[in-house]
């Protein structure tokens, strides 16, 4: 699996500097008009890892493979999104099926970059930015909720528990609420998910503070993280532009620029970081001549579930998961060295595979 993130935000906040940074392309048209992103961006970026290389080294892999995260960059959603304004709702459809929602708020003062709204205030920003969500899921739960009352009543059980799930979600938005603070059942949280509610989906917070600001922040990221707290939400503060600088170095340049910043590491790796914390995702490797390559699943996953992240065939005919500890692969110098140390686990079905895993699937279909 991959993590996807939707990026959304008002207009000339930087979310297309942000984009074109993380992405290290130039996809999406940075400049300092409304719109002008009129077309959705999908962009990967591939997850930093310095695991994975020393893996590699060891197995003498002849390629490196690392895992992927997307971003989603829409058009600057406004005021009456919801119903039209601007480029209007057409762009929220491109982000229901992602995995996180993140919310890039503008943290700078510059004359020359206009604000929508006249003024830099993130947390307006943020609550304009979220109704207009918010409106957008009630009109999609008010448009399914008839149907599904009309199969209910002839005695469909999925279309009653669905119903459910959709009168739950609407007590929580018609208050003006999102619906992520909803109570769901966790035996129905795969029928929740399927709803593709926008504001049901976890949050992580931008602030896109100036240059001077990247290593201490400001008082308007200062604002940010205090709601993203109350929200209990990722928050990480950034500097959009500087990432676009970095975007254009080599690797040693790179580095140094960091150091005359001052800054310990790119904001795409903290980025990636709250991701997969928000998200509670890991990593596991499969490493041998041929390639070295990571693997993102979530926590708690059995081995026959992280087997499906590379072919369904590896769940359904599993037979077992020679399984190294990252720690022992290395200390032993690879497979063969932590076979003879008594180090390569056989584990079964009901085994929970943990960060940093090596693993070997043995499957039969």
């Amino acid at each position: 699996m991959g993590f996807k993130c939707g990026i959304v935000g008002l207009p000339n906040v930087g979310k297309s500097t942000l984009f074109n940074a993380v992405t290290q392309t130039a996809a999406a048209q940075a400049a300092n008009y409304p719109f002008c992103t009129i077309e959705p961006n999908v962009g990967e970026v591939a997850v930093p890892e310095p695991r994975l290389q020393a893996l590699s080294d060891i197995a003498k892999s002849a390629n490196v493979i690392p895992a992927r995260m997307s971003f989603v960059d829409i058009a600057g959603l406004v005021k009456g999104a919801s119903q039209g304004e601007g480029l209007g709702n057409q762009f929220l459809a491109n982000i229901r099926e992602t995995d996180a929602v993140l919310y890039v708020l503008r943290c700078f003062e510059d004359g020359d970059v206009t604000h929508v709204a006249g003024k830099v205030d993130p947390m307006a920003d943020f609550e304009t930015v979220e109704t207009e969500l918010m409106l957008a899921d009630l009109e999609s739960l008010e448009k399914r909720r008839a149907n599904l009352e009309k199969k209910a009543k002839t005695g469909d059980k999925e279309a009653k528990a669905m119903l459910g799930l959709v009168d739950l979600a609407l007590a929580e938005l018609q208050e003006g609420r999102p619906a992520r603070n909803a109570a769901v059942p966790e035996d129905a949280r795969k029928e929740w998910r399927m709803l593709q509610l926008l504001t049901a989906k976890p949050v992580m917070f931008v602030a896109n503070v100036d240059e001077d600001s990247a290593t201490t922040g400001n008082a308007f990221s200062e604002a940010v993280k205090a709601r993203a707290t109350e929200e209990g939400a990722a928050c990480v503060v950034i500097s959009a532009k500087i990432e676009a600088e970095l975007a254009l170095l080599e690797a040693d340049e790179r580095a140094e620029y960091l150091e005359e910043l001052g800054i310990e590491e790119p904001g795409l790796n903290r980025l990636i970081h709250a991701g997969y914390q928000l998200l509670d995702l890991q990593t596991y490797f499969t490493a041998g001549p041929k390639e070295a390559r990571a693997w993102t699943i979530r926590k708690g996953w059995t081995a026959p579930k992280a087997a499906s992240v590379i072919h369904g065939d590896f769940e359904r005919g599993f037979i077992r998961a020679e399984t190294i500890a990252f720690d022992d692969y290395v200390a032993n110098k690879g497979e063969a060295g932590a076979r003879d140390a008594g180090k390569l686990r056989q584990e079964g079905k009901e085994y929970i595979v943990q960060d940093g895993d090596v693993l070997l699937f043995k499957f039969n279909v």
